[in-house]
């Protein structure tokens, strides 16, 4: 299992830090845990090309988790020119309705993918690519999942739990990846909850969004629904996790100094080993090992 951090930051828009995004490898499959503005290009960066993703979980629907959603349909679709399985797509109601509103004939794309599949140059370089006609429109394979889901992948598994952040609009997330004796799990964006330290009780890599410093909050429902870092800190301890990664990072908590401060502080309550998150950073499933000094 392979995982790296392709965003770690949040609706603010930087150059430094992207909005969410996640991918974890296994064996041919590739996963993404949420694709926000930004993630796409980390997932340039890192090497990975939109044709070689396999499966798409989608923790909730809050802009920052979703919105290059709309390009990783397009570009797999246009660059896997028919010769690549269709994307499976899993995530919260509402969720195929926007794929519908992506591709479907009266959705946003329904001209260009009209040209695309009709005009005789488009064509063209469909079959330069590689594709046979006639071209058919994209259709990934989309389900709308519920609390308790348990998704086979192949080489994977993956569980949803529900949990607390944006309810009752929004349908929010948490997921465990189960591979090859390994376990990832990812927050979405959550709050305090049973849920969240049930999913990642003894797994070997949480994810998990860390919104402000403890005790600075704008308010109690913004503490009751987001997770500050001494909070996350306890529950990477309560849960036995080994590998504890603060993400979805603010502009607060982004400071030098400041960054290293709070890594003591959870220090303090958790005992595991502590990442604080970056783009483009890999997880190990095991303890990290330091490099050979030279």
């Amino acid at each position: 299992m392979r995982i790296r951090l392709l965003g770690t930051g949040t609706p603010t828009p930087s150059l430094k830090r992207m909005s969410a995004g996640y991918l974890v490898e296994v064996g041919d499959r590739k996963a993404l845990f949420d694709f926000g503005p930004g993630a796409y290009h980390r997932m340039l960066q890192a090497g990975v090309k939109p044709t070689e993703i396999t499966d798409v979980f989608f923790s909730h629907l809050h802009y920052d988790h979703c919105l290059d959603y709309v390009r990783l349909v397009m570009t797999h679709w246009d660059q896997g020119a028919g010769r690549v399985p269709e994307l499976n797509v899993y995530g919260p109601r509402h969720i195929a309705r926007m794929t519908e509103l992506i591709i479907g004939e009266n959705g946003i794309f329904g001209p260009d993918l009209a040209a695309r599949t009709q005009l005789r140059m488009s064509q063209d370089v469909f079959v330069a690519r590689g594709g046979t006609l006639p071209r058919n429109l994209p259709r990934p394979v989309v389900r709308e999942i519920e609390s308790g889901a348990r998704i086979g992948c192949g080489a994977f598994s993956v569980q949803a739990r529900a949990v607390l952040h944006a309810q009752p609009i929004l349908d929010c997330f948490g997921f465990r990846l189960e591979a090859e004796g390994s376990s990832f799990v990812y927050s979405g964006d959550a709050g305090p909850c049973k849920a969240m330290q049930e999913l990642a009780s003894d797994c070997d890599v949480l994810v998990h969004m860390c919104h402000f410093i403890s005790g600075t909050a704008l308010s109690p429902a913004m503490e009751k629904n987001n997770m500050g870092h001494l909070e996350l800190a306890r529950l990477g301890a309560a849960a036995r996790v080994r590998n504890l990664v603060v993400s979805h990072v603010t502009e607060q908590m982004d400071v030098p100094g400041i960054r290293e401060r709070l890594i003591r502080d959870m220090s303090a309550l958790y005992a595991g080993n502590l990442f604080f998150g970056e783009d483009l950073m890999e997880i190990p499933v095991g303890p990290p090992v330091p490099a050979k000094l030279d």
